[in-house]
């Protein structure tokens, strides 16, 4: 499978990471550069990682997207982090409409429970209002899914 010691040895480091959580290709290969392994070492590596299943940016997306929404973030936050972690649009939007699919996900609903979570008033004062409004902005909602807990709390 692998011919030098260097090769095995990026491989090891890989499966390490990977027995604790997915990474993205992209975060894998940082990683595995961070070591001083070889580009084509890394890429090799890799490669042989994802044919036999044991990297995924497809898995690593969805697993990423479920965490987020668990932690109450909005979908333009979490496609963000997803683009910084070097996961394609391709892949990032196959992987949110699996979510949101099998999860029932109801961005609207999200956002009034992230807001209530956070704040257990209502906002009366314009200050206050903007407050909540840059809170949820932050977490990644859009203007409608913002409007709608704004108006539910």
């Amino acid at each position: 499978m692998f011919s030098s010691s260097v090769d095995a040895s990026a491989r090891e480091v890989a499966i390490q990471l990977l027995a604790r959580r997915e990474y993205s290709r992209a975060e894998l290969a940082r990683k595995l550069q961070q070591k001083t392994f070889d580009a084509d070492e890394i890429s090799a590596c890799l490669d042989a990682l994802a044919e036999q299943s044991l990297q995924s940016d497809a898995r690593f997306a969805e697993s990423f997207i479920r965490s987020r929404i668990s932690r109450g973030q909005g979908v333009i936050r979490i496609k963000g982090e997803l683009r910084q972690r070097g996961v394609d649009q391709e892949t990032q939007a196959a992987a949110l409409a699996a979510v949101e699919e099998r999860e029932a996900v109801d961005w609207f609903e999200l956002a009034r429970e992230t807001l209530e979570r956070r704040f257990s008033t209502p906002g009366d004062s314009p200050k206050e209002r903007a407050k909540r409004e840059r809170f949820l902005a932050a977490r990644g909602f859009d203007f409608e899914q913002i409007r709608y807990a704004l108006s539910c709390l």
